[in-house]
């Protein structure tokens, strides 16, 4: 199955590339799955990677903003944001930063697997549909603030407790921030049914990350079935539950939003598109893309170019 990662990139027709960069490890305090420091005035992830070209990241990131209006592109929506905002940019989404954009503040960059999968579903860290542009009022802000400091500080306290309390540590504060954020994202009216889909979150986010894994080569609901140990129907109620939609609305859903990333940010032929999410056969491709967009995958590019 295709796992993106360091390598995962794609070709452009003037030979640059749609890069996936990893989580900064070497760039954290004692090695630990989790970052946070103020931006600086590069906000990028290494040296090599142009912030403000379209690339990837494999790592969740959250930006608390203290200036502002920027300018962000997630996923072909110009999002503005200002002081007292945050963006929350998650894994493999395709963005960008603005040129011109003032970004101080502080970025939470968060390793995937850092948390365990209990509190991954509790948090909502996957959850797509959820616009990434937060703005909390004063009384949310003033609390995210206040666990995002204490989250820092024990960050950055390496003297206190040995490492493995530490990382401990590190993990329950970094829960408090999450809680407080998702509840933010989802709004009170929906906190009632985001419990009812806990239920069956488990089932759901075991779907979610093998379609991640896998769209690409299957788009069979009975083989994610299959690799799920569990009946067709069983993960119909899950994914229902958990987004209201079919398995197969699911998986096609994923799949036409990588379509539309590889035409929109890179010069790939459209056959290289289609065979890159699974579709050998570039009149199937086509077909399949018209028939959820409405247009054509030559028409989709050129409209944004």
């Amino acid at each position: 199955m295709r796992r993106p990662g360091r390598a995962d990139r794609a070709e452009s027709g003037d030979g640059d590339w749609i890069r996936t960069f990893p989580f900064p490890v070497d760039r954290t305090v004692l090695g630990v799955g989790m970052q946070i420091a103020p931006m600086d005035p590069g906000h990028g992830w290494r040296a090599d990677a142009p912030p403000d070209r379209v690339h990837r990241i494999d790592f969740h990131i959250v930006l608390l903003l203290d200036g502002g209006p920027v300018r962000h592109m997630i996923d072909f929506t110009e999002y503005e944001a200002a002081a007292g905002d945050l963006l929350w940019i998650r894994p493999g989404q395709v963005h960008r930063f603005s040129r011109d954009g003032e970004y101080r503040g502080t970025a939470l960059a968060m390793q995937p697997g850092f948390l365990p999968r209990a509190t991954v579903e509790a948090t909502g860290l996957y959850r797509y549909d959820q616009q990434p542009l937060l703005r909390p009022d004063p009384a949310q802000l003033s609390a995210l603030r206040a666990a995002l400091g204490q989250l820092r500080r024990e960050y950055e306290d390496t003297a206190t407790l040995p490492l493995g309390l530490h990382t401990a540590v590190l993990r329950h504060c970094l829960t408090a921030f999450l809680l407080r954020l998702a509840h933010l994202a989802a709004g009170p009216a929906q906190a009632e049914a985001e419990a009812a889909r806990r239920v069956t979150g488990t089932t759901f986010t075991l779907f979610r990350d093998a379609v991640e894994h896998g769209f690409a080569t299957h788009h069979s609901v009975s083989a994610y079935a299959d690799e799920l140990g569990c009946s067709r129907r069983t993960l119909l109620r899950a994914v229902r539950a958990a987004t209201g939609e079919t398995p197969k609305a699911f998986i096609d859903k994923r799949v036409v939003l990588e379509a539309k990333r590889l035409l929109a940010h890179t010069g790939l032929p459209i056959g290289r598109v289609g065979a890159a999410v699974g579709f050998p056969d570039a009149a199937n491709f086509s077909k399949f893309f018209h028939q959820h967009t409405g247009t054509t995958p030559a028409a989709f590019r050129a409209e944004l170019r």
